[in-house]
């Protein structure tokens, strides 16, 4: 899985519009899960590529920008 692959989940999912409630229920493909699980396993106990360390640094991004997204849609389901 490459990180367009990835970034392609993501556009699909706002594309698609969406609601508080599916942004919290919103989680990544088990192929991208495992993708970054991999990353992060040879980062760790090996060495990564350039381009393995590009695709870790666009699922860390990825990942912070749900989590935003996440806690932004709590506080809406809250304040209504």
């Amino acid at each position: 899985m490459t990180a367009i692959k990835v970034y392609d989940e993501i556009i699909n999912f706002i594309a698609e519009g969406t609601t508080p409630e599916k942004v919290i229920a919103f989680r990544p493909s088990a192929e991208a899960q495992k993708r970054a699980e991999e990353l992060l396993y040879k980062e760790k106990n090996q060495s990564l590529t350039p381009e393995e360390k590009s695709e870790l640094d666009y699922f860390m991004v990825i990942e912070h920008l749900m989590r935003m997204a996440k806690a932004r849609a709590y506080q809406l389901l809250a304040a209504s």
